[in-house]
């Protein structure tokens, strides 16, 4: 099933709003018939009825309030790309929403704020540059303003086209939840879940909610980003990404919500039978004279763990390596004599196993593992159970 129609969901909220069809011809300024054309249109798309067609007027189901649901937040995305370019103009008049109506145009916007590549754009879409091109100017075309500038890195957004290629993206995510919020009012969850996997939930804990919740809900798709986090976070305020999981940072930035769901210690490692392993207890002067391999500066755990050796009267000690590659790190540290500081939880396998270890090293560095989502999103039904699943894993860990 493809993208449903903006031009027909449209449609539907009005009359939803009107609670006819008479009366949202009106608002509409269309014809009754081309009104009930375009609900009837919406509902043999979606496979469901909509409304209960009475005398006293068109009564909402129950897959008819879901969908409007995500028929408001869509208006609500679009009404604020309007209302900004309304001001841009000093309160002067922009194009009718119509424009904004077309969720192709959308699209090619959206991807090419984040390719900048017209051909590209065209060829993903299966439409001609030429189509793509009249796609963008007639969005400029309404709104009075240019959404792209042309560079020599691309087709680039200028600062409106960004912010407004944002709820864009925000609204084609509402369009792509509409068909499992119907599957799932019949017990059915499906559709797919982006997570942004942050490296500490990625060992341990996301193979245990995911494997759980496919086992419940086989139709699932789960897709898992391991993008750096600028861009999941920016995935995340355009509703490219569902949600993050993984250590918190001090600040979340604007516009997303964290949520702790488990503290999280972290640990001294090296491999089994490393001649640390049978000194007890270890002190500063012990560990100094060994090779490091740390998570990349700039990191959380790199900057605790300065601020850890720096509160002990000492620097930090410099890497041999640097990365962010846990299988990377984790051969490094089974074939020689390096450490490294991590969550026991990453490394869970290997420790089990008896490759690696935890060094009797008090670190005395607690890191929060939680939930980022953003502010206001209305997550899909198997989002949400899988978030759940999340949430009740680490209710269990820390019993």
């Amino acid at each position: 099933m493809g993208l449903v129609s903006l031009r027909h969901l449209h449609a539907f909220n009005v009359v939803a709003v009107t609670g006819g069809i008479r009366r949202s011809s009106e608002s509409l300024y269309r014809a009754s018939s081309a009104v009930a054309r375009s609900v009837g249109a919406l509902e043999e798309s979606l496979g469901v009825q909509l409304f209960e067609r009475k005398g006293r007027g068109m009564l909402l189901t129950a897959a008819g309030e879901v969908v409007r649901l995500r028929a408001e937040r869509i208006e609500a995305e679009l009404q604020e790309v309007r209302d900004e370019a309304s001001r841009y103009r000093n309160g002067g008049k922009v194009g009718g929403i119509e424009a904004l109506l077309s969720e192709s145009r959308l699209q090619a916007a959206a991807l090419l704020a984040e390719v900048h590549h017209m051909p590209s754009v065209a060829n993903a879409m299966g439409m001609s540059q030429s189509a793509v091109s009249q796609a963008v100017s007639r969005l400029e075309d309404m709104l009075g303003q240019p959404l792209f500038m042309r560079t020599a890195h691309g087709m680039v957004p200028t600062d409106a086209g960004r912010r407004w290629t944002e709820r864009f993206e925000r609204v084609l995510a509402e369009l792509r939840n509409i068909p499992d919020d119907i599957a799932a009012l019949a017990g059915v969850l499906k559709g797919t879940v982006t997570i942004g996997a942050l490296p500490l939930a990625r060992s341990l804990l996301l193979p245990k909610a995911i494997s759980a919740i496919l086992e419940k809900h086989p139709q699932l798709r789960i897709r898992s980003l391991e993008s750096p986090y600028e861009e999941l976070m920016a995935g995340l305020l355009s509703g490219r990404v569902d949600f993050i999981v993984g250590a918190l940072r001090t600040r979340a930035g604007q516009g997303v919500e964290s949520r702790t769901l488990i503290e999280d210690k972290v640990a001294l490692i090296a491999r089994n039978g490393h001649p640390l392993a049978r000194q007890r207890p270890l002190g500063l002067a012990d560990i100094s004279g060994y090779p490091w391999v740390l998570s990349r500066a700039g990191t959380p755990l790199r900057e605790a763990l300065e601020r850890f050796f720096t509160e002990r009267g000492t620097s930090c000690p410099e890497p041999a390596v640097e990365t962010g590659d846990l299988a990377l790190l984790r051969g490094l540290l089974v074939s020689s004599d390096m450490l490294t500081v991590l969550s026991a939880h990453q490394l869970h396998y290997e420790i089990q196993t008896k490759q690696l270890a935890v060094l009797p090293f008090e670190m005395d560095m607690d890191r929060r593992i939680g939930v980022m989502t953003r502010k206001g999103a209305h997550l899909s039904p198997g989002g949400r159970a899988l978030l759940e699943l999340i949430e009740q894993i680490c209710a269990e860990w820390t019993r």
